[in-house]
């Protein structure tokens, strides 16, 4: 199978039973997204397919063939880090790290939404854009869990980028 991994054309050759974080971990040495679970019930290992967000320890690599994966790693440019990166740092929106990986890329995929106009559970006007309220960035990111409590400072850190990016974002 051929997929792009973080930009990179990536050909393999896995078992058809093979996940697609076990597949970024195991077999390309990219050990950002991390395997909290193993049942999509955490969120660290969330990349972005397609620039969707996905549990990868749901997904089969088979079938991300001739697909764009974008994991943690593929988040910064060469020489700095994303806005968001830089946020999180910024607003000490990580305490042991373990989640970090996978609430970075939900967080790049959830502002990515929100500029496509798509609403969430708790969003009160459909035919508005949605405001990044507190309330709003939680719903939001509730797959993605942190056993540290940094909740605060992940929502400052991506209130912040998100004012930066010109989505709207209030408290």
């Amino acid at each position: 199978m051929t997929v792009e991994i973080n930009g990179a054309s990536r050909e393999l050759t896995l078992d058809n039973r093979t996940t697609l974080l076990d597949a970024l971990r195991e077999h390309l040495d990219l050990t950002g997204a991390k395997k909290g679970c193993d049942h999509g019930q955490c969120g660290s290992c969330t990349v972005l397919l397609d620039g969707r967000r996905v549990k990868s320890c749901l997904v089969f690599a088979v079938t991300v063939d001739g697909r764009s994966v974008v994991s943690v790693e593929g988040l910064a440019g060469p020489d700095e880090l994303s806005p968001l990166q830089a946020a999180f740092i910024a607003h000490d929106a990580f305490q042991c790290g373990y989640c970090t990986p996978g609430q970075l890329c939900s967080a790049r995929g959830m502002l990515d939404e929100v500029s496509r106009g798509w609403p969430s559970a708790v969003t009160g006007d459909l035919n508005s854009p949605a405001d990044l309220t507190d309330a709003e960035i939680r719903e939001r990111m509730a797959g993605n869990l942190c056993r540290c409590a940094a909740y605060p400072h992940i929502v400052a850190a991506v209130r912040e980028t998100a004012g930066a990016s010109g989505t709207a974002a209030t408290r």
